[in-house]
């Protein structure tokens, strides 16, 4: 949230009362003091910024639509501004959908179209859409933005619908400024019979500024992965929500885990060729895009290297050199999501990139040990997870990193292959919602792990001791796990990424 910390002060004087008694018989004369023993006691008093947001008729807008083809309403809300920045406010709204309400079949309302790809008959549409009302000769008006005084499509991203440039509405008789919300549908004759769960989230941000300060928005929030900035604290741990990535709009499951991070619990599953910028991407627009080995940039933008194939007669690449030193970028893109990291896997699952493509070659002139490579393949606003290795049992190293803390948060006791048990396999493993899957690695061309039981092999952003030959990995087994294990970065390992703090 978007806020700054502004008081009033406000000095008071002790102020000195001489008086004078005069007696019938006795007249005493007041001498005063020098000045140097008059003293003033000067009191300060803070007043903070203190700002809310209130609304009624919350959560009680429900339509049953019998006609099509027709706009009707379906409640309103009034909302209640109470701020005392001299600033003023904005107010923002978002409209989003997800499952917290528990229906099964809900259209993101984002989209401003309740019908789902491909059923539309007549080519129209269905409209979820809002309009803003507030009284301007109020003792403290706010003004309407973006057109919301009629009806208008329920914003897919968070956007200034009404504001105050000043504000002094304080104390305890603080009347408020009022804003009343109405909602309406409008039908198409081609939507499809359902029930359809909808939500405006409404945010309150002081002072005023025209220049749309960044709002925090969390995976409850957000249609895309590049949208999320914040894991807030209040999020239920594991629940699950499902984003797209602007790249490809591809679905993944994402959830705030045991550590308190909010991570992807699937694989990344960007293929080869695909066009990555810094808009959506994990890395800077003053970066240097690679043009060796293997890269190519586009219109500004860094092209992945083709998907490497599969020899239809096993799960190994078509060339052996795949994954070495003669490619140092590389993708492999299986194709396949169904049944994956399951006990005797033998296929392929997601995709699978060598260190340079995980990092976007931004790792590739890092040569010493513990070292993050600053970029990624991850999506914007998130990246790939640390690890920091330790040749001994003392963990002090390995517990700086993202992977460490993890694991240890689902079962692992040590920082090392020490573990005996099959905690972390049963908490964070396959079926799980962490979801860790045995997806085995490919080393040389060859599909290496999945298929005697299997192995997960996750890239970290950190280099494995000096020289640029390794990188360190996250890698666990049926019984073992190891948040602080070690790959050439010239094999082919899988990708998850979390949110950056």
């Amino acid at each position: 949230m978007y806020k700054t910390n502004k008081y009033f002060l406000v000095t008071s004087s002790l102020v000195s009362v001489v008086i004078s008694l005069l007696v019938s018989t006795l007249t005493t004369n007041a001498t005063f003091a020098d000045d140097n023993t008059s003293k003033t006691d000067q009191v300060n008093i803070t007043v903070p910024v203190s700002c809310t947001l209130d609304g009624t008729g919350m959560d009680s807008h429900t339509a049953n639509i019998q006609n099509r083809n027709y706009e009707t309403e379906i409640g309103s809300t009034t909302l209640t501004a109470y701020c005392n920045d001299v600033d003023g406010f904005s107010i923002y709204a978002i409209g989003y959908s997800n499952e917290e309400y528990g229906n099964t079949n809900m259209i993101g309302v984002n989209t401003e179209e309740l019908i789902p790809t491909g059923t539309t008959l007549d080519g129209s549409v269905s409209n979820w859409a809002m309009k803003l009302e507030t009284n301007n000769e109020a003792t403290y008006p706010i003004a309407l933005q973006n057109g919301y005084n009629a009806y208008k499509a329920v914003p897919s991203t968070y956007t200034l619908v009404a504001k105050r440039e000043s504000s002094t509405d304080t104390g305890t008789s603080a009347i408020g400024s009022v804003l009343t919300s109405t909602y309406a549908i409008s039908v198409s004759p081609s939507q499809v019979a359902d029930t359809y769960v909808g939500k405006v989230r409404y945010t309150l941000v002081h002072p005023y500024d025209a220049a749309a300060p960044e709002i925090s928005v969390s995976i409850a929030d957000a249609e895309y992965l590049q949208e999320v900035n914040s894991c807030p604290a209040d999020l239920p741990e594991e629940q699950v929500y499902t984003l797209k990535d602007k790249r490809d709009e591809q679905e993944y499951k994402v959830a705030k885990l045991k550590d308190g991070k909010c991570w992807m619990v699937e694989n990344l599953n960007i293929a080869g060729s695909t066009a990555l910028s810094s808009e959506d991407t994990d890395f800077e627009s003053n970066y240097t895009l690679p043009t060796t080995n293997g890269w190519t940039v586009t219109d500004g933008k860094l092209v992945l290297p083709a998907s490497a194939t599969k020899n239809p007669d096993n799960n190994d690449l078509t060339d052996s050199s795949q994954f070495s030193t003669d490619d140092y970028a590389y993708v492999f893109n299986s194709g396949n999501k169904e049944n994956c990291g399951a006990w005797v896997q033998d296929t392929p699952c997601y995709s699978y990139y060598s260190w340079d493509t995980a990092t976007l070659g931004s790792g590739r002139n890092i040569g010493v040990h513990n070292a993050d490579a600053p970029y990624s393949i991850c999506p914007k606003n998130w990246r790939l997870p640390t690890s920091r290795d330790t040749d001994t049992f003392d963990t002090a190293t390995a517990e700086e990193s993202d992977f460490y803390k993890l694991a240890t948060n689902y079962g692992m006791s040590m920082g090392e292959w020490s573990q005996t048990t099959d905690k972390f396999y049963n908490q964070a493993g396959p079926s799980t919602i962490p979801d860790f899957l045995l997806a085995g690695s490919y080393v040389w061309g060859a599909f290496y792990n999945a298929d005697n039981g299997g192995v997960g092999h996750y890239w970290s952003a950190t280099t494995y001791y000096s020289g640029f030959a390794y990188a360190n990995t996250f890698s666990f087994d049926f019984v073992s796990v190891s948040s602080s294990g070690w790959s050439s970065r010239f094999s082919g390992s899988s990708v998850r990424c979390l949110l950056k703090d």
